[in-house]
């Protein structure tokens, strides 16, 4: 395998893993707020759809890309209600809204099925960083979501780890009583971290339907809602592993491509799986090596004022 193949397979790993991070990272800010989102998957659904579905319209991405976090955020907002205020079971609620989200990404999308996208995030050379031997044509040579994405995973560590808002946050997911007591909105931290989450899903979304696969199909996303939520467990909940964990599956998808590509004897439907697969075996390991791995202490349980005083 010569250099140059290996530099494009590592500048497809980071293209098709980008999705991902966006996701995971989104359920992250959720799951440290103490709010399970099982709604991911159809969250990016939404935001694919709206995004395509706008940029068709108005052949402009930047309102694209708006209106597609918006409506994963509507939809977030949904889970909150249920889950927060409503106090209905996390899990229940979204998986509901996954089968909501890809039902109406399916009746919203239907008549634009087999449309190409006017306009698409193409990459962008960044100047001297893009001509670095070896790191250049697989970081800096992408598009500008995926440089979004780069900014966008130290930034949420060291929020989440070094500013009052991301640590009051955590305290509402560790702790709910306790972060009441001390002052905190328990209520609306979760409301935050859970529209944070939806938005960055929406995000995933439109980067599926507006840069890596500029059209819109029906299911488009192929469970990779699922994988990010398992990325969360695989990365213990810091986003700088979520990153690594979705640049890895992004490697194992290009790869399986790249075997189709010159003509591999692999069944496809095996290399279709690998991807799953490969995240599947981490999993296993990493639950193997620590029962709860930083699992946030209140994670899935809602949270009411008055049971405190009760």
């Amino acid at each position: 395998m010569t250099v140059h193949v290996v530099l494009a397979w590592l500048a497809s790993a980071v293209a098709a893993g980008t999705p991902l991070v966006f996701a995971a990272v989104g359920e992250i800010v959720a799951e440290r707020g103490g709010v399970f989102n099982l709604g991911v998957e159809g969250m990016m659904l939404v935001g694919a759809v709206s995004g395509f579905i706008v940029a068709v319209h108005t052949r402009d991405l930047a309102l694209a890309i708006a209106v597609a976090m918006g409506a994963a955020a509507a939809v977030a907002l949904l889970l909150a209600v249920l889950t927060i205020t409503l106090g209905a079971d996390q899990a229940v609620t979204g998986l509901t809204l996954t089968l909501f989200g890809a039902g109406l990404s399916s009746f919203l999308g239907k008549p634009y099925i087999g449309i190409p996208s006017p306009v698409v995030f193409r990459p962008v050379p960044l100047p001297v960083l893009g001509d670095v031997p070896g790191l250049g044509p697989v970081l800096f040579q992408q598009n500008l979501l995926v440089y979004a994405s780069y900014l966008l995973v130290p930034a949420v560590w060291a929020a989440l780890s070094h500013t009052r808002p991301g640590l009051a946050l955590r305290a509402a997911g560790e702790d709910a009583a306790t972060a009441d007591a001390l002052g905190l909105n328990v209520a609306a931290l979760r409301y935050t971290g859970v529209l944070t989450g939806g938005a960055l899903a929406g995000l995933a979304g439109a980067y599926l339907s507006l840069a890596y696969t500029p059209a819109w199909t029906d299911n488009m996303t192929s469970g990779q809602g699922w994988i990010a939520i398992a990325l969360v467990i695989f990365a213990t909940w810091n986003p700088l592993r979520a990153a690594a964990g979705a640049y890895l599956f992004g490697g194992v998808e290009a790869l399986g491509f790249r075997i189709q590509a010159v003509g591999g004897t692999t069944p496809s439907y095996f290399l279709r799986m690998l991807p799953y697969l490969f995240t599947l075996g981490v999993l296993l390991v990493v639950t193997m090596r620590s029962r709860r791995p930083g699992v946030p202490g209140n994670l899935g349980r809602p949270y009411f004022r008055e049971e405190r005083y009760g």
